[in-house]
């Protein structure tokens, strides 16, 4: 039986004047709505377009975040630009990157690579998180640019090449010059070579365990230097070929 979207006028009402702490009943329709519009384009468009003018208006934290959560599951290209504009919201950007993250659609990944030209502090490191999160082979350059800024963004940047680990990524770690994000960056490598390995490509991860074999030495100094350099040697043993 098809979904009757005019019982959204009384729940989408009941949404606008929802805060924390209401009872969340009168927004069943809404979570409803959401499962119904699976293979229905129809009603997915017009409970997005109805979200969306949720999101723009007045209504409280609480009924935006609501709606951030349930864009991430019907959200489409056309929720991009409501969701952009509260990436740099203190209040709103975690819940608007939580749904650009989830939305299968370019403008979403363009959007957030935009972000981070615009947004600042911990909001810019989060959104960090959601391209990695997204898988964004775009972003790559972008964060082979943020291994030299301050150092949390710094590291987060390595960290999220280490997750990418693509070539790419790999190839922009071993360029890094020396900063205060050097051991997360030594770590990231070590993160793409453990990647590439178990992807079978083996003379790509030997490449990355020998050169940070190479860069500790034979007699390492320091706690770390021999734990780098076991799981260097670990890796290079685990590289080969057995056949």
């Amino acid at each position: 039986m098809a979904f009757d979207s005019s019982r959204l006028d009384a729940a989408l009402a009941a949404l606008t004047a929802f805060d924390w702490g209401a009872d969340p009943g009168p927004l069943a329709t809404i979570d409803e709505a959401v499962v119904a519009a699976h293979g229905a384009e129809a009603l997915r468009a017009d409970l997005e377009r109805r979200l969306l003018g949720v999101l723009a208006g007045t209504a409280s934290r609480a009924a935006k975040e609501y709606v951030c959560r349930r864009l991430a599951v019907i959200g489409s290209a056309a929720s991009v630009p409501g969701l952009s504009r509260l990436l740099d919201d203190p209040d709103q950007s975690h819940m608007a990157r939580f749904a650009l993250e989830r939305i299968d659609a370019p403008e979403a990944g363009a959007a957030l690579r935009a972000a981070l030209a615009t947004t600042t502090g911990q909001r810019r490191i989060g959104v960090v998180s959601s391209l990695v999160g997204r898988g964004d082979a775009g972003c790559v350059p972008l964060l082979a640019d943020l291994l030299g800024a301050e150092p949390a963004l710094a590291i987060a940047a390595a960290e999220g090449l280490g997750r990418l680990a693509s070539p790419e990524a790999a190839a922009a770690l071993a360029a890094a010059k020396p900063g205060p994000a050097d051991a997360a960056i030594l770590d990231a490598r070590l993160a793409c070579a453990d990647a590439f390995l178990a992807r079978g490509e083996r003379t790509q991860a030997r490449g990355i365990y020998d050169a940070i074999a190479a860069g500790v030495g034979p007699t390492p100094t320091s706690h770390r230097d021999r734990a780098l350099r076991i799981a260097a040697t670990r890796g290079r043993l685990a590289c080969l070929d057995r056949t």
